[in-house]
């Protein structure tokens, strides 16, 4: 599996943790869990949007998302001792896409350095 899959699939379990965790594993105690994954899905489908211009522009709308989430498994994990574990579960995910992007991005860079060292080669044999 390859980075890029990693972020995808990582993204992929963000979107279905939402639902598990509103509904199932710790539902809002003083508010509707519709609206909170009102609230919480739409950002993490924004991206689709970007799938348009390409693989690697969704990936950045994604790792862009992932901060938000990021910090909102932060707080949730602090504040609300009941959504702890999928708090959690949000910051590890996020974590690993995020990190996962940046491998793929310093793969593409790497590759591109030796592409145009090995350019630089040929023409100067020339």
């Amino acid at each position: 599996m390859n980075a890029r899959s990693i972020s995808f699939a990582t993204w992929a379990a963000l979107v279905l943790l939402q639902p598990a965790w509103y509904l199932l594993l710790a539902p809002p105690a003083g508010g509707s869990p519709w609206l909170a994954l009102a609230l919480t899905v739409p950002p993490l489908l924004l991206p689709l949007t970007a799938l348009r211009s390409g693989p690697r522009r969704a990936l950045l709308w994604i790792g862009i998302v992932a901060l938000f989430y990021f910090c909102h498994g932060i707080v949730a994990a602090w504040v609300v001792p009941s959504a702890r574990l999928p708090a959690l579960i949000e910051t590890a995910l996020c974590v690993v896409l995020i990190a996962a992007f940046g491998y793929d991005t310093q793969l593409l860079k790497r590759k591109a350095t030796a592409s145009r060292s090995e350019n630089a080669a040929r023409q100067a044999r020339q």
